[in-house]
Formats: structure tokens, sequence, C-alpha cells
């Protein structure tokens, strides 16, 4: 019991040090959104790692008051620079009006979190923290909590038809200290389509949450690669909930970074609805990086499948949570889920936590893990045919991710993301 109420006094406490370095905002945007949010956080405080879900993630980094300073920034290769888009950048977490394209030719109706509180009625207010919330249960997302809490900007996206480009948020980094938080809310109306592109590094230690609400017949794309910053300091939340004949794909490629933690909270309510979710990830030393995924299907005859490859070396962890819950009544479900690591020495880790909870009889679902070395006969075929060895590794590197680059339906797109990726190990073949 003492063991219990000291563990319950430390969350406080760490709770109280976090908001005490913070600028909550008062009044503002969605104000009785922000208050619940920040009675939800109080209520939990902030995670340790007894925690469930943070046991294989040390959450100390972004309980810190303050972000610690990163490594010097790497200037990044643009990607995307092919595709006719609408580019909108954030600088520290700042929105950059003269680096930006003009929100307008998106085609769809876009306003800043920062800019939507001056209004007196705003189709966000009434989804700002809704997703989050929801998502606390069953298991609960403090740092979702505070995001809804003390974000100050971020876009607010609305889609009534198919738009016409993709929006590409941006983010670059200045400062080596920068710590910003970011709320994005989207949501595609009924019949509506888009693709969304974010890419970059945020800050040295970063807070994204996304919320989207796609309703019956809309189609939402989301492609994110990751900046590759040696010290980044990333956690994202997605929030996203599904009407009837819906689709949802999200892709994430990650690449370097000190501690990265992407969570995907995805809720099936229609019926006939489809969802996929996929991460590639490839990491060189002292790289940690965890997904954490939870799928709940509520409504009948969905499809949700979960996709997860990490490439690991020179004591290199990867983490992987995957959780598909099927409630009753969520009848011909088809739910996949596999998690795979390469472990390209003895020395990087890869920790896996698959689940299934499932409450209907009429279901088809299946998860996988698995974790392992380079072929070897692969290998030597490779070899045998006079490539050296180091290529042939890139080769079959490439491989055993195409699996997960695969989920990205626009062809050129994850083209790109190929030959980003194929950069990364070229640069890595001789480490």
């Amino acid at each position: 019991m003492a063991q219990l109420q000291k563990q319950a006094q430390e969350k406080t406490d760490a709770l109280a040090a976090r908001l005490g370095s913070l600028d909550l905002a008062a009044g503002g945007f969605a104000p009785a959104a922000r208050k619940a949010a920040l009675a939800r956080l109080e209520s939990m405080g902030l995670p340790g790692r007894r925690d469930e879900y943070w046991r294989y993630t040390d959450p100390a980094v972004f309980n810190a008051e303050t972000a610690s300073e990163s490594a010097p920034l790497i200037v990044e290769k643009p990607i995307f620079t092919d595709k006719d888009k609408v580019r909108l950048v954030f600088v520290d977490g700042v929105f950059d009006a003269a680096a930006s394209d003009k929100p307008e030719l998106a085609g769809v109706e876009i306003t800043l979190l920062s800019q939507a509180g001056a209004q007196d009625i705003h189709w966000a207010s009434a989804l700002y923290g809704t997703l989050e919330a929801a998502g606390q249960k069953p298991v609960p997302r403090p740092f979702a909590a505070l995001n809804t809490a003390a974000a100050t900007e971020g876009l607010l996206i609305r889609v009534t038809g198919t738009a016409p480009k993709p929006i590409h948020i941006s983010y670059r980094q200045n400062s080596t200290t920068s710590d910003p938080i970011l709320h994005h809310c989207i949501k595609v109306e009924s019949g509506a389509e888009l693709t969304l592109l974010e890419t970059g590094i945020t800050g040295a230690r970063s807070n994204i949450v996304m919320e989207a609400q796609v309703e019956a017949g809309g189609k939402l794309h989301h492609i994110r690669p990751q900046g590759r910053s040696h010290g980044k300091q990333l956690l994202t939340h997605i929030f996203a909930r599904l009407a009837e004949n819906t689709l949802f794909k999200s892709f994430t490629l990650s690449m370097n970074g000190r501690l990265t933690r992407n969570e995907a909270v995805i809720e099936f309510t229609g019926d006939d609805a489809v969802a996929h979710v996929a991460g590639a990830c490839v990491g060189d030393g002292a790289f940690h990086h965890d997904d954490t995924v939870f799928v709940t299907h509520d409504a009948e005859r969905c499809e949700s499948r979960q996709v997860f490859k990490k490439v690991l070396k020179n004591g290199a962890v990867g983490v992987f949570q995957g959780k598909i819950l099927v409630k009753a009544g969520a009848q011909k479900t088809d739910g996949y889920q596999i998690s795979q690591s390469l472990l390209l020495d003895d020395d990087s880790q890869f920790l896996a936590k698959p689940e299934l909870e499932i409450y209907a009889d009429d279901v088809i679902c299946s998860h996988g893990s698995t974790s392992g070395a380079i072929d070897e006969t692969a290998l030597f075929y490779l070899q045998s045919r006079g490539v050296e060895k180091r290529v042939a590794q890139t080769l079959l590197v490439l491989a055993f991710l195409a699996e997960a680059i695969a989920e990205i339906e626009d062809e050129t797109l994850a083209e790109e993301i190929r030959e980003r990726m194929e950069d990364w190990l070229h640069r890595h073949e001789r480490a």
C-alpha cells in the first residue's frame, strides 16, 4: 500500500512540475474542452515505468519540465518536391506564413488554432478534444490530455469534397531547445477525400495530437516521414473515428531520433469501414522507437490492418504494442496485425506486445510478431551474383520493409519514401 501511495505521489508531483513550466491557454479556443482535459490529466497524473503501456519506454524525457538540448540540426533533402501540393510551414511550432503557400489554394477550409479562438462559432469546437477524451479508455493517455489542455497552435481542416491537392504540413526546427505542442483537427465530410502529408522535425521535444473524424463515404490518406534529427524526442497521437464506408490509411517513416513514440487510436463506429495503420523505421545506435496502436471495432464488416517493420542496429531499440478490440455485435470483423523486426547485430532489441480481445463470434482476426537477422541464404545468393555484401544487405532490408510501404496507395509518394529510406541505408552501409 505504501509503495502504491508513493508511486501515485510521484506521478502527481511530476505533473505539478510539468504544468508549472507551461503557460496554459486561458479561455481561447474550446475552453470547456481544455478544462475537461486538464481535469482528466490531474486524475491520471503523468505516466511512470510501472504503467502497463510505458514499461518498454521510459517517459521521463516527456515528463521533464523542459526539453533537453537537441543534437545539431540536420539539413534534410526536401521530400515530395515533385508533388503538386499546398505547403503549410511550422517553425519550432509557430506557423510561418511567409514560408507557406496560401491556405486557400488547398480548396478546403483551413484555420489556425491560434486564430479560431477569436471566432464566435467554429466547426472544430465540437471536435477539439472529443476523440482524445474518448481514447482515454480503456488505456489512459496522459500526454494527449496534456496536449488538449495546453496546445495553442495547430491546423483545423474541414474537407467537403475531394481536395484538389494534398496538404503538406512541413515542420522545421531552428532552436535546439524548442518544445512545441501542436493540435490538429481534421474533419472529412461525407463523400470527401483528403491526402495529408507531414514531414520534418517539429522541435527538440514535441507533442503532437491529430484528431480525425471521417464521415460516411469519406477517405483520408496520411503519409508522415518524420525527420531524421539524432536528438529529437517526439511524441504523437492520432485519434481517428470512422463512420460507415470510410477509408483511413496512415503510414509513418521514422529514421534516427533519441526517442520517438507514435500512438494511434482508431475507432470504427460505422459499418463497412477500412483502416490501415503502417510504419517503417530504421534506427542506428542510441535510438528508441515505440509504436503503440489500439483499434476498436464497434461496427459490422470492418477491416483493420496494422503493419509495422523495424530495422535496428548498434544497440537500437524498437517497441510495438498493438491491440485489436472487437466489441459484441461487431460481426464480420477482419482484423490483421503484424509486427516484425530485423536485427542487424546482437546488441539491438525488439520488444513486442500484440493483443486480441474479441467479444463477437463471426470474425477473422490474426496477429503475428517476429524478430530475426538477415537471411543468410538470400545474402549468399546475392553475393554469389557479384553483389557486394553491404549492398546486398541494403537490398534485403528494403525488401523486408516493402510490406509496410505498400500500404501507401499513391505510388509516386511510395516511391519517394523508398528513395528516402534507401538514401539512409546507403549512408549507414559502412557504419
